[in-house]
Formats: C-alpha cells, structure tokens, sequence
C-alpha cells in the first residue's frame, strides 16, 4: 500500500507538470521514481561508498551491466554529479548509473567536496583523484582502464571537461591525461566570467585571481579529448552560449567538439531524460552513449 502511494505521487510529479519540481527538491527523488517507475533489469548495483581518497567525501560508486564478469573488459564512464559545488551525493545519481550500464558501460560514480568544505581547485582535485582510481582499479570490476570517458551535469560537465582540457589536474593525481578518451557533457558552465557577486560560482571560486584559470574554454587545445555539448536552449541556470563558445574556440584551434542544442529544453532536463520515466523529453541518452562508444572505441594494434 505504501510503495502505491509513493508510486502515484510520483506519477503525478512525473506526469503531471512537477517535473521540474521533483528535481529542485533533489535528485533522491528523481532517481526513487526511476526506481519505482522505470525498468529494473540490466543494471547492477556492485560497489558502493569505495574510498578513492582521504577525505570523508573521496568515495564512489560502481554500476555495471546486469551479469558482468571480472573478465569482461568494458567501456567505462566516470559520472560527475552537479548541483553548483554545493550539493550532491553519488546515491543519489543512481538513475545515471542505470542508465549507462544498461548501455554496457561501467559507471563510477563518484562525490567531491563542495561548498563550504571545498572551493576551487578542491573539487577538481577530487574529480581527477577518482578517475586516477578509475584507471588503476577498474580492471577488478569488468572495465577497460584504456577505455575510460568522462560525463557529467552542469558543475559535474565543468568538472569532467577542465580535467579533459587541462592536463595539469590529471598529472596532479598521479595519471597521465590521456586516460581520459573523451567527455559527453550535459549542459556545463565553461565561459562564465565575471561571477554573479554572491552566486555559487563567486562562493566556489571567486577569490582565484586571475579568474581565467577557472575558465574551461581557457584550456582549449587541438590535441584535447573529443567533447560532446549537449545542452537546452531553454536553460536559464547555465546559458547555451557556454556550449556554443566552447565548441567554437575548439574548432578554432583544430580540436574536436561536437554541439547538439536541444530546443526548448530546461538545464534540468538534460539530466532528468537520463531516467525511464523522462526519457521522452529528448534523445539525450541514446546521443550521448553514440559519442562515448565512439570516443572509447578499441584502438586497433597497427600490422606489422
């Protein structure tokens, strides 16, 4: 009786025109009403709250394809959650876990410091700290370490493309750059200098000076990652000239990055079409899974 209830709340959030509402009150509850209204099968749940680091946030998640084996050695996708800096928890994200691993990637999700405990650079540090750990551990859990990519939302896609674009931060980790094969990110601040005074970019890292250093389209280079921008024209949260100023200075300087605007669609839409019940509010999985299988396709062994 109770899990009824819950269910037909959530259809009448789902459905009934609280889309937006549902996300503003937290992932938790996007991601219960794709537990409870989408399919259950062909997602696996098998690691959760691994330390990849010292802080008492440095921990991640793992979803793999429903029957992986040790052996198997899959496309992987580190996940970065947004939330401004300010809020997120990898549990929350199991929607993008499932999504993705019934896609046949391993999924990492992990959580970074936000605000107040982490300001610039804390969470990118965090960020290349779990795809250092990626790459050295996820061969014990089915992936390829040579086939990892990155995604994420809004401060998530800041995140997983300043760790594309700059090489300084996978370095500072300990990894080399190129582990990183390419980024899908979904709607991504990445030229949005000057801060709005007080806002959560100024509180996250606006005492860098200069402020170019926080700035992802600063970091364009021909030899980069390839990114995919995806990204609503309805977004009002992050604007969609983010996107498109980042995927020009990229074919500006002969670097790759691919741009799918989605008309009409809000800054929460992108993500919440990751889940079964939304996913009719546009193509955004299946557009973003195209580009990572892609990007982390094998590298063929040239003849001798």
């Amino acid at each position: 009786m109770i899990k009824f209830l819950i269910v037909a709340i959530l259809l009448v959030l789902l459905f009934g025109g609280g889309a937006r509402m549902i996300v503003a009150g937290g992932a938790k509850s996007l991601n219960l009403g794709d537990r409870l209204l989408g399919s259950g099968d062909g997602a696996t749940l098998q690691v959760q709250a691994q330390p990849y680091g010292a802080d008492e946030r440095n921990k991640l998640n793992i979803w793999v394809p429903t029957g992986t084996k040790k052996s198997d050695k899959l496309p992987v996708i580190v996940f970065l959650y947004g939330g401004g800096w300010y809020s997120g928890a990898r549990d929350d994200y199991g929607f993008a876990g499932r999504a993705f691993a019934r896609q046949g990637f391993i999924v990492v999700i992990p959580d970074y410091r936000i605000v107040p405990d982490g300001h610039w650079p804390d969470f990118l540090q965090d960020s290349a700290a779990a795809v250092a750990w990626t790459d050295a551990h996820i061969a014990n859990y089915g992936g390829d370490p040579d086939r990892i990519a990155l995604s994420g939302h809004s401060a998530g896609a800041y995140n997983a493309v300043m760790l594309a674009l700059d090489p300084q931060w996978m370095k500072g980790a300990g990894s080399d750059p190129s582990v990183i094969r390419g980024v899908a990110a979904l709607a991504g601040p990445y030229d949005f200098a000057p801060f709005e005074k007080g806002g959560r970019a100024d509180v996250a890292m606006g005492d860098i000076r200069p402020v170019e250093r926080t700035q992802p389209i600063q970091f364009v280079r021909a030899d980069a990652p390839p990114l995919w921008l995806g990204h609503g024209t309805a977004d009002t949260v992050v604007r969609v000239r983010n996107s498109r100023n980042l995927a020009a200075a990229m074919h500006k300087v002969g670097g790759t990055a691919t741009l799918r605007t989605y008309d009409g669609l809000s800054h929460n839409d992108l993500v919440m079409a990751l889940t079964g019940p939304l996913a009719y509010k546009g193509p955004i999985l299946a557009e973003a899974t195209d580009f990572l299988r892609g990007a982390t396709a094998r590298r063929l062994t040239p003849a001798p």
